[in-house]
This record gives structure tokens, sequence and C-alpha cells, in this order.
């Protein structure tokens, strides 16, 4: 039975309308041949695209018709068939660039690991929403953790490490409901130190981790009275990361030879102009041939002449940068972001524990394939081969992004019939 006091967000609906026209248009561009190919052409990507939108969109009408509290029940159900289906992939499905995550349907391929991350979502959301459920309960903190990172292990043995990737971008999510700052300070330094002994010298870092420490224990414990203690436990912590430094550099020499280079290029992709650094090198050059204003719509020879591989996908926003400019880069740039602030306002102002954690699910995931994507093809991240959200093409993309959206809208726009304050 509905219920009363429903209230349709537009605002959120115009920006996803937007994102997915824009998105389309971009797809266009790259593949119909400089505009010499018709938009209603359904063997192209753009009108596989088209149709890919269309029943995207009346899903999402479904969505929005659909009463809030069906969510909850459905949520480990959910996650129990999401799972199934993961496994099944890793074992039946069909390969593709080196990664076993596709489930094919005659024409049609289906990514899995897509709809995963909206069913993590949706149990991580029940079960935090648990009336017991506490982050300073370690045992409870762990059950949770367990939700995100089964499906990513799972995922990782599928050779999807992008997809995987995702999923460590809940820690906000956990962060948001109680944990404490000091250990998302901790893996942060963490990454930071991986990356700069990947970039320089382990011996330098390690004399610049245990220096720059030692300073600091020094400023916080001088003239305290268990100086000698603290002092003691900032150099074992400097001493951990020093020894985190030469274990990263022993890691990487372990791996196989293709995986290096994709490392080393992050940092300087003409290392292999021809192979790991080529997309880096193209995109990048796209994205500045762009200029300003950009060459015009359709009229991009990088984007027309299939000199950056994936563009379609994982590189659409090279596209985007050479016909349309430093200003259409920014624009869409900005919608995305209007998009993420959306979705944060939206989470915040939940009535539900369940909503408001299942909105901070679809922040994460949002802003890690933004700002990753976006990231790799101007050569700040390495290229792990993630979508960018409404933009790039592909059914499993799209639909996935779709239903984790509308749920989202579906539970603020029943908000003010939820009885009580928001917890």
């Amino acid at each position: 039975m509905a219920r009363k006091n429903y209230e349709i967000d537009f605002l959120s609906i115009l920006l996803y309308l937007a994102l997915v026209l824009l998105g389309w248009v971009s797809i266009y561009a790259v593949s119909s041949d400089g505009g010499d190919v018709s938009m209603w052409d359904f063997g192209t990507e753009h009108g596989r695209q088209m149709i890919w939108i269309g029943i995207s969109l009346l899903l999402g009408l479904v969505i929005l018709g659909l009463d809030s509290r069906i969510f909850e029940p459905l949520a480990y159900v959910a996650y129990g068939v999401g799972l199934t289906v993961l496994l099944f992939t890793l074992f039946v499905g069909k390969e593709v660039n080196g990664a076993k995550a596709w489930l094919t349907f005659g024409p049609a391929a289906i990514q899995p690991a897509e709809f995963m991350k909206v069913a993590a979502a949706l149990a991580l959301g029940r079960y935090m929403s648990e009336q017991q459920f506490t982050v300073r309960n370690i045992r409870k903190l762990l059950i949770a953790g367990s939700f995100v990172i089964i499906p990513a292990l799972i995922v990782i043995l599928q050779n999807d490490t992008g997809s995987a990737l995702v999923f460590g971008s809940f820690l906000i999510v956990f962060y948001r409901e109680g944990l404490s700052p000091l250990i998302p300070i901790l893996l942060i330094l963490i990454v930071i130190v991986v990356v700069l002994t990947l970039w320089l010298e382990s011996l330098w870092i390690m004399i610049a981790i245990i220096a720059g420490i030692t300073l600091v224990s020094f400023v916080v414990t001088f003239s305290r009275k268990n100086m000698m203690r603290l002092g003691a436990l900032h150099l074992a912590v400097a001493l951990g990361f020093g020894l985190l430094s030469f274990s990263t550099n022993f890691i990487v020499s372990k791996l196989p030879p293709h995986q290096q280079i994709r490392l080393k290029v992050l940092f300087d992709p003409t290392i292999d102009p021809s192979g790991a650094g080529y997309h880096v090198i193209q995109s990048k050059i796209a994205i500045g041939s762009g200029a300003l204003t950009g060459k015009g719509f359709t009229q991009g020879s990088y984007t027309k002449f299939d000199f950056v591989p994936k563009q379609e996908t994982d590189f659409i926003f090279c596209a985007i940068g050479e016909e349309f400019g430093w200003l259409g880069s920014s624009f869409v740039m900005i919608v995305l972001f209007v998009l993420i602030l959306r979705v944060y306002y939206m989470a915040e102002n939940s009535k539900t524990r369940l909503a408001r954690v299942y909105g901070y699910c679809v922040l994460s995931i949002l802003a890690f394939h933004v700002m990753v994507n976006i990231g790799m093809t101007i050569g700040l991240v390495p290229v792990i081969g993630i979508p960018l959200p409404f933009f790039s093409y592909g059914g499993s993309s799209l639909l996935a992004f779709t239903v984790m959206y509308f749920i989202l809208i579906n539970f603020y726009s029943h908000r003010m019939s939820v009885l009580g304050t928001k917890v």
C-alpha cells in the first residue's frame, strides 16, 4: 500500500537526466565517425547505449513507484543472490581483457560486480541499522566489514582489481557511523608511504619518515611526564612505516613484469609509450589538444581516428576534453560534483539509519568512480579500468548506477512518511 507524504525529488532526477544525456552525447561523438553515422543506428555503440538508457529510465520509474519499506527485507536476499552470481561468474564467466567478470546473454553482456555494489550497500545499511549495532563492538564491526570484504575478494579472484578497489571506498561509511578517525588517517598514511616508495628510493623514504615522526614526537611529548613512553611509541610507528616502505619495494619486485610496468608508468608514462603508458599519453594529448573551448562536437581528431583505446568506456572523459575543451570538461566535473553533493544532502537528511548508511555507500561509490576515472585519464592515478558514472558506454554500469541512485531517491522521497526523528 502506498505511503502518504511522498514527495518526488525532481532535482536529483534532473541531475541524473543531464548526466545521462551528456554521456550519450560523448559516446555518440566517439562512435559516430565524426558525425557521419545516424544517431538512430542501433548497430553502433551510441545506438545500443540509447537502448540501455531507455531500459534504465523505465527501471528508475519502477523503483520510484515502490514503497521504500520493501528494500529492508530485500537487502539480505539481494546480497545472497549477488554473491551467488559472483561465484557463478568466477567459474563460467566470459573473460574480457584478462578479467573473468562477465556473463553473456546472446549479444548482451552483464558485469555482476557492478550490481553487487548495490546489494552490498543495501545489506550493509540494513545490518548497521539494527538497534544493537555500534562500530565500538569489534564483533559487530567485523561482521559489517565482511559485507564488503567478501564480494571484494571474489572480484579480485575474477582478476577485476578496479571493481574490487571500489569496495574499499565503503570506509567512508564506517567513519560516518562512528569509526575512529585514526583508522582512516592511518590508511591514508599507508597509501602515501606506498606511493612515495614507488616514486622515490626506499632509503630516503625511511629516513624522511623517521626524521619527521621523531620531530613530531619531540614537539608533542616535550616536557610531559610520559615523554619517554610516547617517544618510544612514535619511534615504533616510524620504524613500522619504514618497514612498510622496504616491503613495498620487495613485493613490487615479485610482481609480473607487466604489472610492474603499470605501476611505473604512473610516474613516467614514457617508460613504455607503446604499451602500458600508451593510454595515458594519448589521453593527455587528446585532452590538451582541446585547449580552452575544444575542437567542436564530433570534430576531435583523436576521438574520430581512435587514437585512445577504450575511449567509449574507461577513457570517455578525454573525448569530452578534446571536443569541448577546458570549459566543457569543467562543466561536466561541476555537474558530477553537484550530483555527489546532492547524494550527501539526501544521506544526511534521511530519517532512518538504513537510508543514511545506504546514502553514504552511494556517495562513496560515486566519488571513488569519478575521482579515479578522471584521475587516470589525466595520469594522476593508475589505469585500473573503472567507468565514469552515467558517461561510460555499457549496460551494466548504467543500469547499476541507475538502480543505486534511484533507490536513494526513493528513500529520500519517502522521508516525510517516516515517523520520529532522524537517527
